[in-house]
């Protein structure tokens, strides 16, 4: 399930990696337009009455197998998603809508290997004490970050995931995920210009985002498995 702790261990992960300096932006979502984009198999979840469109830029660091070392410089890229929350009546998880990445080597492999929707993308984070920015081909993005903050009981859904979904290759794959609690800022997106959503095929989203920032956590990512449907 969702929540602050992962559903199970990672007890032998494929890779290893970390995820820095992570903006969480949120929008209320209408969960029948949602459906549309989300494949059999898979029931699009509603949290505090709605559904949700997540954008989550960041940076991925230090990718690596267990037992090696990360290569310098290639291992650490920008990343940004655009997601949706969902649940195979078993776990709860992420069903990634479009990814962007800066390493064309990740792309392919992620792509043919388990069906992600990878694409590449040149992008950039730059962090100060007090912002994050934020670029990629066609979006940029300015989070200034608040306190850190202890989170209620629906960021804590939103944020805590311990399962992606794909589709891939006629079968819908579990990829199980596991990293110490979130440590979360409050934060406000001072500037906002994304062209995902269309890309996806989703009309934008409307209101205020819930808007959230993380220095970032360690993460061991495992093996797939077919999904509970």
């Amino acid at each position: 399930m969702s929540g602050r702790l992962p559903d199970e261990p990672v007890r032998r992960p494929l890779n290893l990696q970390r995820w820095e300096h992570l903006a969480f932006v949120h929008w209320r979502y209408p969960a029948d337009t949602l459906r549309r984009v989300v494949p059999a198999g898979l029931e699009v979840q509603e949290l505090d009455g709605s559904a949700w469109l997540g954008l989550v830029p960041f940076r991925l660091a230090g990718l690596r197998a267990p037992g090696l070392s990360a290569v310098p410089r290639f291992s650490t890229f920008a990343e940004l998603n655009l997601r949706t929350y969902v649940s195979d009546g078993e776990h709860d998880g992420v069903l990634f809508l479009r990814i962007l990445c800066s390493r064309r080597v990740v792309v392919g492999l992620l792509r043919a290997g388990l069906g992600l929707p990878y694409v590449y993308s040149p992008g950039r984070v730059r962090t100060t004490t007090d912002a994050t920015s934020y670029e990629a081909e066609g979006t940029s993005a300015l989070v200034a970050v608040g306190p850190e903050g202890e989170p209620d009981g629906l960021v804590t859904s939103l944020t805590g995931r311990w399962s992606v979904f794909t589709p891939h290759l006629g079968r819908l794959w579990r990829v199980p995920v596991e990293h110490q609690p979130w440590p979360l800022h409050r934060a406000r997106l001072d500037h906002l210009s994304t062209s995902l959503p269309a890309d996806a095929g989703l009309p934008l989203p409307d209101g205020e985002p819930l808007v959230h920032w993380s220095p970032g956590v360690d993460v061991r990512v495992g093996a797939p498995r077919p999904a509970a449907r």
